[in-house]
């Protein structure tokens, strides 16, 4: 991995970005909560969920801005811990948070049916399959890490920040697939989405295992370098689903039986 002077100034301009957009959002975030508990005070404090979200966006401020973001521009290393912590440990708080419960709680009526709508649309449905989720977050680790398109996406700021993009967004999904508390119609079961969570972790440390014994990689990094990031993937991508794990267990709702007509109270 080199850091030449696109890449530099393509950090800088990230930095500048993050440094802007971090404090808006959260400055947003609290809005809404002001709103939403004028709207409904009976719904109760969201102290604990804000914090999760505000917490989402440190770890998103910790990874892009120096010193870990410029580093992890020519150390894999770096890299792998960035990409730890947009792509599974910051989606994991801004999901927890509820985001779109705060917005329908936020919007006057007619806004907040929309969201519903859009909610509710197959497109919506379809993306957050936990089957779509995991592909888009996980089975893409294999096209990146194991072809030519890491090198070249780090060799672009564009890339770069379109990489970033991609783990963020495709961690939220599966994130809110297996364990979000925010409305999701036609989500499965318990079960089925403890399944896709062990595939994840499979799969997670498969590439790990493989990036370590050097089959196929194609990351243009010392290999020691490599193999550290591997061990970085490993052991940090096995902590973060179990998180997830828990955060599934912690939200999870079991069906209440209803008893037969005519059967004993």
């Amino acid at each position: 991995m080199t850091h030449d002077h696109a890449a530099s100034g393509g950090g800088t301009l990230l930095t500048a970005a993050t440094v802007l957009v971090l404090p808006a959002t959260a400055a947003v975030h609290l809005l809404l909560v002001r709103r939403a508990a004028r709207r409904h005070p009976a719904a109760g404090r969201r102290g604990a969920r804000s914090a999760a979200f505000l917490g989402g966006l440190a770890l998103l401020a910790l990874a892009l801005l120096p010193p870990l973001g410029p580093a992890a521009h020519g150390d894999f290393r770096a890299h792998m811990t960035q990409h730890l912590l947009i792509g599974m440990y910051a989606p994991l708080l801004l999901v927890l948070s509820a985001p779109v419960t705060l917005l329908l709680r936020a919007l006057p009526p007619r806004y907040a049916r929309r969201v519903v709508a859009v909610v509710r649309s197959r497109a919506a449905r379809a993306v957050s399959h936990p089957a779509v989720a995991l592909v888009l977050s996980t089975g893409t680790l294999g096209v990146l890490y194991f072809t030519p398109l890491f090198d070249t996406v780090m060799r672009h700021p564009a890339g770069h920040w379109l990489l970033h993009a991609h783990f963020l967004a495709s961690g939220c999904l599966f994130a809110h697939a297996v364990a979000g508390p925010d409305p999701a119609p036609g989500r499965p079961g318990v079960p089925a989405r403890l399944t896709y969570l062990g595939v994840a972790v499979a799969v997670h440390a498969l590439v790990a295992q493989a990036m370590y014994g050097g089959f196929h990689v194609h990351v243009h990094a010392p290999i020691g370098q490599v193999q550290q990031g591997a061990e970085i993937m490993y052991y940090g991508g096995d902590l973060a689903e179990l998180l997830l794990a828990a955060a599934l267990v912690a939200t999870w709702r079991p069906a209440r039986r209803t008893a037969p007509a005519g059967a004993p109270a």
